[in-house]
Parts: C-alpha cells; structure tokens; sequence
C-alpha cells in the first residue's frame, strides 16, 4: 500500500470537508431565516463528523492532515455566491449556491472511491462510502427545499 497516496486521498477528503464547514458556518450566521440556520448547521456538523474521522485515519498513518480548505477555483466561488446571496436574502440563490457546493463535495468522494480506492483499505473505503452517504443526503436536503422554492415562484 502506497501510504503517500491514502494521505493524499484522505487529505482531498478533509479538504473539501473543511469547505463544508466553513461555508455552512457562513451561511448559517447569514441567514435570517430560521430553518435554514439549523440545516447549515447541521450540515457542518456531518463535514465535522467526516473530517475527524478522516483526520484520525491520516494520524494512523503517521501522516499530517490538512488544514486547508480548497480556496481555489469553484467551490470558493460558489461559497461566495452563497453569501451574496444571503446579503439579498433570496433563499432560492441561496440553495442553488448551496447545491452548487453539494455537487462538488459528492464529485470529490465518488473521485476517491472510483479512481483511489485501490490505496484505501477496506475500512477506509467503507468509511468513505458512509461519510459519501451522509453528503448525499445533504445534498438531496437541499436540492428538494430548493426545487420547492422553484415550484412556488
């Protein structure tokens, strides 16, 4: 097993996690409206969950987790679009932006388990897989609040 690559794996993972966190403590300060206060929240919750997990899996490797968050390029954009639009406070814009970020979270665990899955151990990649679970019902939670926005426009 390629210790290297399963940090590098595993530290993708924390990363994109770490966006999560960041933007859902954003948009939960944010907004005004009081249910998507508590879904923000919760859904930091599930990327803190996920990356100590994923955290604890890298130290067992001996290896160092990361602390960054990948401020580059399209998920940072679609943070920012997030907080633009809770400034308008138009909750359609926000649960777009929001699913805009879902989308990329659920990409980067289909990613690792697609093409990286061969430097995971079972655990690991049973683990993902869960952790994958957990996004994509995130995920669909805002994708149906934001299609019921759309419904009622």
């Amino acid at each position: 097993m390629n210790k290297e690559k399963t940090i590098e794996v595993l530290n993708s993972l924390i990363e994109i996690n770490n966006d999560r966190i960041e933007g859902y403590q954003t948009a939960a300060k944010e907004t005004k409206e009081l249910d998507l206060k508590a879904l923000f929240g919760q859904f930091a919750r599930t990327s803190e969950k996920c990356r100590s997990e994923l955290v604890n899996e890298v130290h067992k490797l001996g290896g160092t987790p990361t602390e960054g968050t990948k401020t580059t390029g399209k998920l940072y954009r679609a943070w920012m679009d997030v907080k633009s639009a809770l400034t308008g406070q138009d909750r359609k814009a926000i649960l777009s932006s929001c699913e805009y970020g879902e989308d990329v979270a659920v990409d980067t665990y289909k990613k690792a388990l697609k093409d990286y899955s061969e430097y995971l151990t079972a655990e690991q990649n049973s683990m993902i897989g869960a952790q994958q679970a957990s996004i994509k019902s995130d995920h669909n939670k805002v994708k149906g609040l934001r299609d019921l926005v759309a419904a009622h426009h």
